[in-house]
């Protein structure tokens, strides 16, 4: 089952950058009508390119451009299991700044392996390390022109004994919204526009948007309708939010085919 976006809303290949205004924080440069710009994706596992070995895994960066124009391309540098701490330590940030361009858009979305106590090579603290990470990622993408916008993190598949979806993300998500509303960076609330999809789809229901096979039952990553319904999110969201104008946007309302998701070779 595959939902469209207004259906949605009544229930609430590697990494590149994004770009931000070098005048202010909420100012974007404005490229011309027609100029080819690039969304870059700094993230995690489930917003990375998959390949054959993982399928049917998908990531909703690879879903995401079959909502955007032609004319404005994704660069997804998302890797699977880093947090905003160990991707800006790899030097995964510094290549997609390198690469970056005046009007072009940094969407970012950490928080699921911030939390990892126990490792500190990706561990944040949610009100202190994680926002001074975000900062970099903000502060990169203005000082080339870029738009940086944030995204909290998608939820995991996870509800009650009443059948109500729960929360796994701790304080990352609040985190990022006031560090946002801080620094007057657009955002987009995944966490919240996801936990209403699974509430709205139920307990069942959307083990089909979830890489659950005959080998695995995985409640944090997606198969291809969960990541198309994700990206349908999220690309709704960036026009919601007006980072996006109406014309680089397309299908929010189409059924979009699974056989449109592909897992190239190593």
């Amino acid at each position: 089952m595959s939902l469209t976006r207004r259906q949605v809303s009544t229930a609430a290949l590697a990494a590149v950058p994004l770009a931000v205004a070098a005048s202010g924080p909420a100012v974007a440069a404005t490229p011309k009508r027609g100029a080819r710009r690039t969304l870059f994706i700094a993230g995690d596992s489930t917003a990375a390119q998959k390949y054959a070995d993982a399928a049917p895994e998908t990531g909703w960066g690879m879903a995401l451009p079959f909502f955007l124009r032609r004319d404005l391309q994704v660069a997804n540098h998302a890797v699977n299991g880093r947090s905003s701490k160990s991707f800006v330590d790899e030097g995964r940030l510094d290549v997609i700044l390198g690469a970056i361009r005046p009007g072009d858009l940094l969407l970012v979305q950490f928080g699921h392996n911030d939390s990892k106590t126990a490792d500190p090579a990706r561990y944040t603290e949610p009100w202190t390390t994680y926002q001074d990470y975000l900062r970099q990622y903000v502060d990169g993408a203005r000082a080339r022109g870029a738009r940086p916008v944030l995204a909290t993190s998608v939820e995991r598949r996870k509800f009650d004994a009443d059948g109500n979806t729960v929360r796994t993300h701790g304080d990352y998500p609040a985190s990022m919204r006031a560090f946002g509303a801080q620094e007057g960076v657009a955002l987009l609330d995944t966490e919240a526009l996801s936990l209403a999809l699974w509430q709205k789809l139920g307990v069942e229901e959307t083990k089909k948007y979830f890489n659950w096979t005959a080998s695995e039952q995985d409640n944090t990553h997606f198969n291809p309708p969960g990541a198309i319904a994700v990206a349908r999110l999220i690309a709704g969201e960036l026009l919601h939010r007006r980072v996006l104008a109406p014309r680089d946007a397309r299908r929010l309302d189409d059924e979009i085919p699974e056989s449109w998701i592909t897992w190239p070779n190593v």
